[in-house]
């Protein structure tokens, strides 16, 4: 156990130890190898970049080792941090050495760094005690890093969100303004397809059952799109009672697929049709098959790029059933096939 109580440093940074002169870069790694720390050592400027760039969590250097090269070198990594980074170093200084002066310009030359110094000789439990606490600063740091990327995501998937939905009521709108006879007629119909929607919303977002059958989900999800003595989209298969969270996911992923047919696919055409069928093996252990088919839509090409959308599908499948879906963009429609084991997602398998 290190001195700071974590019985487990693996899931932190490793330290770049430059001293070139004596044993100390020997001494170094050996006494913060044996408190759990991973240590690399550079010597040399090009050893050094070469390490610097594997982006080591702490450096830590003798004070005879910050040559103008070094001091360099250091600069620019330093420099090419993105913005939640502060790279802790850790400075042995002599007792000979202009220490004041060493610090000014070192705070001048780094100004990107959390700079720790220690005078030598230096108690071994004192620097291990420092290198840990840079070593969890730089944790702290990276928990930033990955709330901030995870705060970016959230809102581009609410923008997304917001766009489809638009589009859904757009595509609502025309729907019903084609087969509106009255302004009563239409207000009824637009208002009661917009609370279909609403309702997927719902139960996408705050699902109150622990089980949902994947036929309701289908209905649900479907309602706002299907116009009266015109269904355009089939959805058939046996029950299947999914847990909250697929049922949620398969909810979500089968919203995508609508949206996208409404800008891009069959929907988008009088003609097209879409298919979503289920089925479940007899052999154990029982799989569920889930396939996606739209057809009499415009020609399908695959695109140079997968947009949000894809991505989404990708995951979503892959994080409900265990592995990745098919998505293929075939001229005539595109096509997902996903499928895995029923007792992940299913409530009476």
């Amino acid at each position: 156990m290190s001195d700071l109580g974590f019985e487990d440093l693996s899931a932190l940074d490793h330290v770049l130890v430059l001293a070139p002169y004596r044993k100390d870069a020997i001494y170094l790694g050996r006494l913060l190898s044996e408190h759990g720390i991973r240590v690399e050592t550079a010597s040399g400027i090009d050893d050094i970049v070469a390490q610097l760039a594997t982006l080591p969590g702490v450096l830590v250097t003798t004070h005879e080792a910050l040559t103008p090269a070094v001091l360099k070198a250091v600069a620019v990594h330093l420099r090419s941090q993105p913005a939640w980074s502060e790279m802790p170093i850790v400075v042995l200084l002599d007792r000979a050495s202009p220490n004041a002066r060493m610090r000014a310009e070192l705070s001048r030359a780094w100004p990107r760094a959390r700079q720790l110094f220690y005078q030598r000789p230096v108690t071994p439990v004192e620097l291990v005690s420092g290198v840990q606490s840079a070593l969890l600063a730089r944790l702290r740091q990276r928990d930033v890093r990955d709330h901030i990327a995870r705060e970016i995501e959230l809102r581009r998937e609410l923008n997304h969100r917001v766009k489809n939905i638009l589009a859904s009521v757009t595509s609502i709108f025309e729907m019903t303004r084609r087969g509106a006879t009255s302004i009563e007629e239409f207000a009824e119909d637009f208002r009661g397809r917009l609370g279909a929607l609403a309702k997927v919303h719902s139960a996408v977002f705050h699902a109150a059952g622990e089980i949902v059958p994947v036929q309701e989900i289908a209905d649900i999800t479907f309602s706002p799109y299907r116009l009266t003595g015109e269904d355009r989209i089939t959805a058939r298969g046996p029950t299947v009672m999914l847990h909250r969270e697929a049922g949620t996911t398969l909810a979500l992923c089968l919203h995508e697929l609508t949206t996208n047919a409404i800008k891009y696919g069959a929907l988008s055409k009088a003609e097209g049709r879409v298919l979503l069928e289920w089925t479940v093996s007899d052999d154990e252990p029982r799989e569920l098959s889930i396939s996606w088919r739209e057809s009499n839509g415009p020609p399908v090409t695959e695109p140079v790029r997968a947009g949000y959308g894809t991505r989404y599908l990708r995951a979503a499948l892959t994080g409900m059933f265990g592995q990745k879906p098919v998505i293929a963009f075939h001229p005539e429609g595109l096509r997902c096939e996903a499928r895995g084991s029923l007792a992940r997602v299913s409530c009476n398998q």
